[in-house]
């Protein structure tokens, strides 16, 4: 599981991408398919497939799962009853036996919110029902599935009328296409990109604004800065955060109050960056 998303990646952005995988998400719980959504690291999968499940919020309560309930729940199985999609992130080296424990309690616990939001109280035991308010399953780090996982997900989705999301890195399509069984029950895939062009510009406007400025695309100062920022991260959402993090440090400690080029390269000689 992941904690403290938002301290690392900053208030959500909902980006064209972001609603790319809205829609696709829609037609993988619709149609009840397969769908395999893949991008490079720090694109915004994970964060776009968290904020669809509403999982910043339904996390905390489903994992620390007790007697004790406040009036707050109910904003959670509200949450829950809106998206009926439970997000699950393997662990590494994943194996069936603590994936099918960890999918039916989750499975258990979001179907038991469900219940309380519509007034019906029951917790049932059996898979089958447990199901019966879930429409999609989104999981995260597919890769990390072993060949035994993928089939008892694949079997999941066989018998009972659920979505079921793979995300992961490039590649994973070509991992699932060795799996025919699975790979013939794939309805969808969904490419998430990097930011570019105007979307790139609305987010930097966004990340100029947090910082107390503003960016001004007729500033030829500011214009380098966008240019280096632009070059340095390719568009690569965790990579701006990073990026930003460390300018805000630079203008702090060097007493600036503007983003130039200079300030730029100072911040992302803190950095260790990859091949993007």
């Amino acid at each position: 599981m992941i904690a403290g998303t938002e301290r690392r990646t900053g208030p959500f952005i909902a980006t064209s991408e972001h609603r790319r995988f809205v829609e696709f998400a829609n037609a993988v719980r619709k149609h009840r398919y397969i769908g395999l959504c893949f991008g490079p690291a720090g694109v915004g999968k994970t964060l776009s497939a968290r904020r669809y499940a509403n999982w910043q919020r339904a996390e905390p309560l489903l994992l620390d799962w007790g007697t004790h309930r406040k009036r707050s729940d109910a904003a959670v199985y509200t949450d829950l009853a809106k998206a009926r999609t439970i997000f699950y992130t393997p662990p590494v080296s994943a194996t069936v036996g603590p994936l099918r424990r960890d999918l039916q309690q989750l499975l258990h616990r979001a179907n038991a919110c469900i219940d309380m939001h519509g007034a019906r109280g029951q917790q049932r035991e059996d898979l089958d029902c447990l199901l019966n308010h879930i429409e999609l399953i989104i999981i995260d780090e597919a890769e990390r599935l072993p060949t035994q996982a993928l089939e008892y997900v694949r079997d999941l989705f066989d018998r009972h009328d659920i979505g079921l999301m793979l995300v992961g890195m490039p590649g994973i399509e070509k991992r699932m296409a060795r799996y025919p069984q699975l790979y013939s029950r794939v309805g969808f895939a969904h490419h998430y990109r990097t930011l570019q062009g105007e979307e790139l510009a609305f987010v930097l406007k966004r990340h100029w604004h947090k910082l107390g400025l503003t960016l001004d695309a007729a500033d030829f100062t500011d214009a380098q800065a966008v240019a280096a920022i632009a070059g340095i991260t390719g568009g690569n959402f965790r990579l701006l955060q990073r990026l930003f993090v460390q300018i805000a440090r630079v203008l702090r400690l060097n007493e600036r109050t503007a983003i130039t080029e200079e300030v730029v390269d100072a911040a992302r000689s803190t950095l260790v960056i990859g091949v993007n």
